[in-house]
């Protein structure tokens, strides 16, 4: 069952909402609790009861480990009980989601004959594996002394973070659950509604609009036709668009779930096409997964390698006096690491390791210019009226040509994009553009442009399609901008909004703020009739296989 689905918005939702609301008014917040819970896991075995069992079994088992770390008074033996857990749940995860990815490499490498064992992924496996490591990590260091059982199960399984987070931490959901009323509420509902209808109109009218014209070209990318400059942008730059609306609206919807019985999420998710360098892309893009990369994968390869580092006596992190070798080993190598795994998590196939690793040079290199550039640069507004703009080209660039492999097949597919993004397969248009250019036809043939078989509207829908799109992600501000005033999500420590280099998106935001107002009623109602209209060809967010 998926959020974007008639069987959800009229069923499932207002059925949960509604026997929701009467038992915590008539029975109390701890029966609508118990609700939410049994829901929760209905929604979940509505995709493959098969697999409930397996989401149950992790629950219980690091439920067990997290009770036996509380009630353990020493150090090492909750570091060992720490390290049972991580590595069972590592194990599973690496089970469902690496076996045939593992033995398909072997197979490849040196010639053995494995087989390959029909393994379907559990939905959202990868999601709530890392939230009950999370909590698990924080009850090892002392930071958790007591929860409850039923807040524990909720945690892991509430319904709009169950599938494709964002990934919580326990102490921004343990309060709210035990303190949640889950009583109605008009402004909970106005923008727990709101939000939805906008994730709505986000997934199924821009993301799933665009989307027919990019699988074509990815499909030819993965037969062997090589791409053409025009085209193998188009695949990059709508690609990036897809996915940016999918997963903003995905992020929405699941904000506006949780909100319509008063549990706020945190931001995941803050308009990261806007960023102006990879850094504050990645503080913008699926921010708490950033977040728990940084917490528990690079901050301890980082402070284990700055002590291993400062033990030789070498001298560690000091602005611009740092010296090479140190930023090597401090801060590129952890960068460069974290990466390579951020890229194994989003799947298995050799083309998502391309996508971390170029991701994680990107952060590295963007880590170096924020270190040595006050050497060549002075910090002036001169200096960044002309780099932002510089900076915002270059970062979009640098995610379109990782989102090359990402999307593609194979290895081999995107880097077929990415030549022809460099022009190395010459530049192609439809033929019958010929009958349209009379001589000029002639004189691009002598220029070297090929003429191949192709439709003109399909690549003039997608030209004013990425058009489009890309306004919207860059000259107008994101929802939880134009809703702030109402707290749509947790505070977060999102970067600040960049309104002197995108005037419009400023003053919109000015204009245009959200309120309980008929005139937003009007424009919610839209938005979401439009994206129910849609929902002819349900589809699943790109998240979801993660």
């Amino acid at each position: 069952m998926l959020f974007n689905s008639y069987q959800f918005i009229f069923a499932f939702l207002p059925i949960v909402l509604l026997i929701c609301f009467l038992l915590a008014r008539f029975l109390g917040p701890g029966m609508a609790q118990l609700w939410l819970i049994g829901a929760s896991l209905y929604f979940y075995a509505s995709w493959n009861a098969f697999y409930l069992p397996l989401l149950l079994g992790s629950i219980l088992f690091n439920y067990a480990i997290a009770i036996l770390m509380v009630r353990q008074a020493d150090d090492r033996r909750r570091k060992y009980l720490l390290l049972t857990a991580v590595a069972v749940d590592l194990a599973l995860l690496g089970y469902y989601k690496y076996t045939n990815f593992f033995l398909g490499s072997v197979n490849d490498l040196v010639g053995t004959k494995f087989v390959l064992a029909t393994i379907i992924l559990p939905l959202g496996i990868s999601f709530y594996t890392f939230q009950q490591l999370t909590l698990l990590i924080d009850v090892s260091a002392g930071r958790i002394t007591n929860f409850r059982f039923r807040d524990f199960l909720l945690f892991v399984i509430f319904f709009p973070h169950l599938i494709a987070g964002p990934i919580v931490h326990h102490r921004e959901m343990m309060p709210q659950f035990e303190q949640a009323k889950y009583r109605f509420d008009w402004t909970n509902m106005a923008v727990g509604i709101t939000l939805f209808a906008v994730g709505l109109f986000k997934k199924t009218i821009l993301a799933d609009g665009i989307a027919r014209h990019i699988a074509p070209l990815y499909s030819d990318a993965a037969a062997g036709h090589p791409a053409s400059l025009l085209y193998a942008w188009g695949a990059a730059l709508g690609f990036t668009l897809q996915i940016y609306f999918d997963f903003s609206g995905y992020s929405e919807m699941a904000l506006g779930l949780a909100r319509m019985v008063g549990i706020k999420l945190p931001m995941n998710f803050y308009s990261p096409l806007k960023s102006v360098g990879i850094i504050e892309f990645w503080s913008r893009w699926h921010m708490t997964l950033t977040r728990f990369l940084t917490a528990y994968l690079f901050n301890p390869q980082a402070i284990a390698l700055q002590r291993w580092w400062m033990g030789r006596g070498q001298k560690g992190i000091r602005g611009v006096k740092t010296k090479t070798r140190s930023f090597l080993i401090l801060i590129a190598l952890p960068t460069l690491t974290t990466m390579f795994l951020a890229g194994l998590w989003h799947g298995a196939g050799f083309q998502f390791l391309i996508f971390g690793t170029l991701h994680g040079f990107y952060l590295a290199i963007n880590q170096g210019w924020r270190l040595y550039r006050t050497k060549l640069f002075a910090d002036t507004p001169n200096y960044h009226r002309v780099m932002r703009p510089l900076g915002l080209v270059l970062t979009l660039v640098g995610v379109m040509v990782a989102n090359a492999f990402f999307r593609a097949s194979t290895v081999s597919s995107g880097g077929n994009l990415v030549l022809g993004m460099a022009g190395l397969h010459g530049v192609a248009l439809p033929e019958a553009f010929l009958s349209r250019l009379g001589s000029g036809g002639a004189f691009l043939s002598h220029l070297g442009v090929r003429f191949v078989p192709g439709s003109v509207t399909d690549l003039l829908e997608l030209s004013a399609w990425c058009v489009v799109l890309l306004f919207i992600a860059l000259g107008l501000p994101n929802i939880l901008q134009i809703m702030r005033a109402y707290e749509p999500a947790l505070p977060s420590t999102a970067p600040a909004d960049v309104e002197e280099t995108f005037s419009l998106s400023g003053r919109l935001l000015r204009r245009f703020s959200w309120r309980p107002s008929f005139g937003w009623a009007l424009a919610t109602a839209a938005a979401s009739a439009f994206g129910i209209l849609a929902l002819n060809q349900v589809t699943e967010f790109l998240y979801w296989q993660f």
